[in-house]
This record gives C-alpha cells, structure tokens and sequence, in this order.
C-alpha cells in the first residue's frame, strides 16, 4: 500500500505523481497545503512523519504488516526507490554511464534550480528579508534562466524524443514541472527550444496529464 502526502502545486510531488503513473501504481493521495493555516506541512503531525517539513513524503505499508511501514522523503529518492521495487517502465537506463549522465541532468533541475526557487525561499525572501514582489521575481528568473540555459545545452547533446534519447526517463519527470513553475513567473522559455519541445512531448502522455496541478483533487 501507498499513500502519498503532497500538494498539488508543489513540483517536488508533481514529480512523484509522475513517476507513480509511469509505473503504473496507484498511492492514496494524501493533501498537505503549504500555505493554508501558516503552512500545514508545519504542523506536528505531519513534522512527526517527516522532519523536513517538505513534501512529498511516500509511505509504504507491508500488505502483510500493517505495522510494518517505510516513510520516504526527498523526490528523487523517492522516483529511485519506486524504480527499483516495482516493475514497468524504467525511469533510469541500464547502462551505468548512462544513468549517471541521466541522474546528472535530473539533478541539475532538482538540486540547481528547483530549491533556490521554492516556496519557503520565497517567503523568506518576501518576509525575513523584505523583498519586494519585483526583487522576488528577479531572483526567481535569474536561477531559471542560469539553470535552463544549462539544461539546454545538454538537450543538444544527448536529447531525442525526450530528454535522453526516446524514453521518458528521470530527467523528463522533474524538467515538465520545473517548466509549469516557469510559465507561473512569466519566465521567456523562447531561448530554450528543446526544454519547450520535449515539455509538449511529455504533456501528451497520460501519465503527465493525469498528473499535471490541474487536475488534483487539492487544486479547488
């Protein structure tokens, strides 16, 4: 058994959504709002399930010990852990050179971009540190574009289809919501021909469809 704590908004989740249906597993889908009531990934319960106060966080329950259960955090562990457990379509290549490259380019968007341009760095930015709405976007654009123009140019080498080749992999589960954050700041993505292409590639998928912030039950 699944369960899945996310938010419907949140890219880090979006990814494991994602991953879930590449895979073709069914999680309970547990909301977490980030924002409603100061925030409820704040609160104990959730605090006590995982420390971070960050969403996702993945519970696997033994079907045959209800007791016996796996609390997982962090998207990319996740996306790993799912990969490896369970059959259906691979997320990683086999080969290790290639996997590495494809866990590189993942990273670049998971671990480069999408941090410096999260919710609680933003708010942080607007409450601790005073920024004004125009000062927020800036540094939100700056990391996307220094983070894209990277990727892009990775794109060039190693993209087909999608990201790495003609399968979706890693790489295309964290580029499609780092791509929706994008389009949320009004970011210009005309520089970035190949993030655009394979982000349109990867939204006539129904994985990505049935995935996408729109169409969770949270998103009201």
């Amino acid at each position: 058994m699944l369960k899945l704590y996310g938010y419907w908004r949140s890219s880090a989740a979006y990814r494991v959504r994602i991953a879930l249906n590449l895979k073709g597993l069914c999680a309970e889908q547990l909301s977490v709002h980030l924002v409603r009531n100061g925030g409820e990934q704040h609160q104990a319960a959730f605090k006590a399930l995982n420390p971070q106060e960050l969403v996702p966080a993945l519970v696997v329950t033994d079907d045959t010990d209800e007791r016996a259960e796996l609390v997982l955090s962090q998207s990319l562990a996740i996306i790993e852990y799912l990969d490896e457990a369970f059959g259906g379509e691979a997320l990683l290549p086999g080969d290790i050179e290639q996997r590495a490259l494809v866990r590189a380019m993942a990273m670049g968007i998971a671990c480069e971009i999408h941090p410096l341009n999260n919710l609680r760095v933003l708010q942080y930015l607007t409450g601790t540190l005073k920024l004004d709405d125009a000062a927020k976007n800036d540094w939100y654009r700056h990391w996307v574009e220094q983070g894209f123009g990277a990727l892009e140019q990775q794109l060039q080498q190693y993209s087909g289809k999608y990201c790495f080749g003609d399968q979706v992999s890693l790489v295309d589960i964290c580029l499609v919501p780092q791509v929706y954050n994008a389009k949320r700041f009004n970011i210009d993505l005309s520089p970035y021909p190949n993030i655009c292409r394979i982000n349109d590639e990867c939204l006539t998928l129904p994985a990505f469809i049935d995935a996408a912030p729109e169409n969770q039950a949270d998103a009201q």
